[in-house]
């Protein structure tokens, strides 16, 4: 296992939730972390909480020329990780489909990925790593969501096909099952139980146990095009 002490971390989605543990795990472990977001307040705000010499940068990975313009800033780095992700409408049965929101949120979750790992290979060491983030419904969908069922694969499958395109540079995913974000907190517990009462570990996760996963891909040096399941088993049932 490498040691992320002295290496240079770069989190895009470290304004809160999963990212946000990722950036401060990584500083935990001697990393020096850039956490991007689309909102300048609240980049600003996860930087100072950092502290530490965390930098924030703001990025809009929908718009091709923010995302060039962040990596020039970041300057060279060590590893990516990518949490970004928005929670508009996304949600319905098939025929009553909203198909533009529906490509409005790819626009993030997919698009903005790709354009992530365009501009970070010009500036990721050659024994870097870029992980991504997709979604257990991906593995286990669920009525009323298949273009987030769709959205989950497209992003392991740029994983894996990233791990080919840009080796010796490690790509990766982390298939996320219900985590404990401000975003998931506001579903209410009853909604909460509802879909994890039937898990082997009967709970949401909570953002740190997430960055673990993350902190894992980032040190595993020999692994590379895979999906790293952390759901509390959803998965087995």
């Amino acid at each position: 296992m490498a040691k992320l002490d002295g290496t240079k971390v770069v989190v895009i989605g470290g304004a809160s939730g999963v990212g946000y543990a990722v950036a401060a795990a990584a500083q935990e472990a001697g990393a020096q972390v850039v956490v991007g977001s689309s909102q300048a307040g609240r980049i600003e705000a996860a930087a100072a909480k950092l502290g530490g010499g965390a930098q924030g940068v703001v990025v809009d990975v929908r718009d091709e020329a923010s995302v060039a313009a962040f990596f020039e800033a970041a300057g060279p780095f060590d590893h990516l990780v990518f949490t970004a992700g928005d929670w508009g409408h996304f949600f319905g049965p098939t025929r009553d489909l909203d198909v533009e929101a529906s490509k409005a949120r790819m626009e993030v979750r997919f698009w903005g990925a790709a354009r992530a790992a365009k501009y970070a290979i010009r500036q990721i060491a050659k024994d870097g790593s870029i992980t991504l983030t997709g979604g257990m419904l991906a593995h286990r969908p669920m009525p009323g969501m298949p273009l987030t069922a769709a959205s989950a694969h497209t992003t392991e499958g740029l994983a894996m096909g990233l791990a080919r395109d840009l080796a010796p540079v490690r790509a990766n995913c982390v298939c996320l099952g219900l985590i404990m974000s401000e975003q998931v907190q506001g579903m209410g517990e009853a909604a909460i139980k509802g879909f994890t009462a039937n898990l082997p570990l009967p709970r949401g996760g909570t953002v740190e146990e997430a960055a673990e996963a993350y902190l894992y891909l980032m040190r595993a040096t020999y692994v590379t095009g895979q999906v790293v399941r952390v759901d509390g088993g959803g998965s087995l049932v």
